[in-house]
């Protein structure tokens, strides 16, 4: 299995929410359609600026502990580093789906 932890923001840059999953584009699918009640749905925070991935679970929560203690401008650096057109990045989570023979037309 992987984790992923992950920093996001919203749309002007000003509010930061980390968080660690073990299914990166189902929990940004969560923060962007605001089904879960709290901080991210409340100020707005659905935009995927960076993630990092592991596949140990204790790694990733010490890291998570790490990035949330990180001034801002560390986090700044750190998504420029990764993303420095500061993109969303859920859009390059998503996999197409292959068109299924079965149920297309021709």
């Amino acid at each position: 299995m992987t984790y992923a932890v992950y920093i996001l923001t919203n749309a002007h840059h000003t509010v930061f929410y980390t968080g660690v999953t073990n299914d990166l584009t189902r929990r940004v699918y969560e923060h962007k359609h605001k089904l879960i009640d709290g901080f991210t749905k409340q100020y707005n925070v659905d935009k995927l600026v960076y993630f990092e991935v592991t596949d140990d679970i204790n790694a990733a929560i010490h890291r998570e502990k790490i990035i949330k203690k990180w001034k801002r401008s560390f986090k700044f650096d750190a998504i420029e580093r990764m993303n420095p057109e500061w993109k969303d990045l859920h859009f390059t989570l998503l996999v197409p789906v292959e068109e299924d023979p079965a149920t297309s037309a021709g």
